[in-house]
């Protein structure tokens, strides 16, 4: 029954980590990680999957480092917030609530990926 659940769970956060790479304020590697330390306690057949796959860059590289570059985390805070902005006055309409809520996550994306990321080993 554990095995089962560490695998719903892993195939959801890849699901998460996947949508990271198009919604801003989402982060994707994160997500990635957790789900390939789940895949890892579950099922190593699923954790190969998700090293080989195309995600499985983020999490190679990742591993490789030691974390993202200064410059990775500038540019994905650069365009989490040109993002969050464009979203939030351009295509949400005025007095919705997502005009709250997504400031509200980019913001958290934004400092998840300043604070809690690693910083690489080397900047290249």
């Amino acid at each position: 029954m554990k095995k089962y659940l560490l695998v719903a769970l892993g195939m959801i956060f890849v699901g998460l980590g996947a949508l990271g790479v198009v919604v801003p304020g989402l982060p994707t590697t994160p997500f990635l990680l957790l789900a390939s330390w789940l895949f890892y306690r579950s099922s190593p057949r699923l954790q190969q999957w998700l090293l080989n796959s195309w995600l499985g860059k983020y999490i190679r590289n990742y591993h490789r480092r030691g974390g993202m570059t200064v410059s990775q985390k500038a540019g994905a805070v650069g365009i989490m917030v040109t993002m969050v902005l464009l979203s939030t006055f351009v295509f949400i309409p005025a007095g919705s609530i997502a005009r709250i809520i997504v400031p509200i996550a980019g913001a958290i994306g934004a400092l998840t990926v300043i604070f809690a990321v690693p910083n690489a080993k080397n900047d290249d």
